[in-house]
């Protein structure tokens, strides 16, 4: 599979350079106004894909030969281009399934920039493919953030209903962020609240980690225990259940670590009133969330939130993550302070993250015409 570029004053035009040369099966994977050092090329810029031509005996060698020499950076770089392809592919199927094709996006500029809005936001290909297809002739940017707002799901509140107490689990890879989390809930939602508070901790593992969450505790003025078992935590919680607001800190696990904890993941999805919310980095690439989220499956999380919104200016791998695993967001944080750096996941919040960072994409430019390689 082939990935290009071509530019043109419209998007048919580029369209026909594009299958001019690379056939009349080539695919539009994406379109929108060309900008910076592009626009001398063309108005438009399409993205097509298309077969690569079979290569020659002596290609194939010199691929191999490269191969066996790749440094680590060549490697990486090879599953990134795969990563792409899975994407093209999963979009290919998707307009396969739809039996409408990319005609109606590439013959209207409207929605020709608003898929290119939201694949630059990194909204996953079939999902933005949906959006503009349910769109259609009616595209307005309401339109478009009203049909976002539909995908995207949000809950910010702690705990179960019906619950008697408020039990709220963090769950997460190292570094996510979820003993700083965990801090930020207990200081807005119980010391600031003046609830009854406490917080339960399986982080054993981590340098430092258990002295640390004390200490917060003792600043807090709440208390805080140190468990190293699913049994122990079990007790625990039977014993502080009429706590208003209790928030569990546990361990963040390798894959290779997964299986050692068995038991706390089963106790966690099954025990009643447990809210357990996955924490993911907005910085994480969207290959290294789908594989986190399905290493914590187990869990049952019911709720995403996410940490380090600072660091990242595409917010459409949160939306993605979110709908692809069928829970909502909770909560975000954009930074280290507590506990202001902490809110509650909002709508607004996430599409205006979404359209806001990508609205340069539909800025117009030059009208020649062009053609340049991916």
């Amino acid at each position: 599979m082939r990935l290009k570029s071509f530019f043109a004053d419209t998007i048919e035009e580029a369209l026909s350079l594009a299958r001019r040369e690379m056939g009349s099966e080539a695919m539009l994977v994406n379109s929108k106004r060309s900008h910076g050092e592009a626009q001398h090329l063309g108005a438009y810029e399409v993205v097509v894909c298309g077969e690569s031509s079979r290569p020659t005996d002596e290609a194939r060698e010199t691929s191999r030969t490269a191969s066996a020499a790749a440094p680590p950076q060549a490697d990486r770089l090879s599953r990134d281009i795969s990563d792409l392809k899975h994407q093209v592919e999963r979009l290919a199927r998707s307009l396969a399934r739809s039996g409408s094709g990319p005609a109606g996006i590439a013959s209207n500029p409207n929605l020709s920039a608003a898929f290119g809005r939201l694949t630059d936001a990194e909204l996953d290909a079939d999902l933005a493919y949906e959006v503009i297809s349910k769109i259609g002739s009616n595209y307005t940017l309401g339109a478009l953030r009203a049909e976002l707002a539909r995908l995207v799901s949000v809950d910010a509140e702690l705990g179960l209903p019906g619950a008697i107490s408020r039990i709220v689990a963090l769950i997460g890879p190292p570094g996510a962020g979820k003993t700083s989390s965990l801090v930020k809930l207990a200081v807005q939602y119980g010391v600031t609240a003046r609830k009854p508070t406490y917080i339960l901790s399986l982080d054993i593992y981590r340098v430092a980690a258990a002295d640390e969450l004390r200490s917060y505790a003792a600043i807090m003025g709440i208390g805080c225990q140190v468990l190293e078992t699913a049994g122990a935590l079990a007790q625990a919680l039977e014993e502080h259940r009429q706590k208003h607001l209790i928030l569990i800190d546990t361990p963040g696990l390798s894959s290779a670590e997964m299986e050692g904890h068995q038991d706390l993941a089963r106790l966690l999805a099954t025990y009643p009133g447990v809210d357990t919310h996955l924490v993911l980095s907005a910085s994480m690439r969207t290959t290294d969330l789908r594989r986190v989220a399905d290493q914590y499956s187990p869990f049952k999380p019911g709720k995403l939130l996410f940490t380090r919104l600072d660091e990242t200016r595409t917010f459409g791998p949160i939306a993605s993550q979110s709908v692809r695993m069928g829970i909502p967001l909770s909560f975000v944080s954009r930074g280290q302070r507590i506990p202001e750096d902490l809110e509650p996941a909002t709508k607004d919040l996430i599409l205006g993250a979404m359209l806001d960072a990508t609205a340069g994409s539909e800025a117009g430019g030059e009208t020649r015409v062009g053609v340049a390689a991916a």
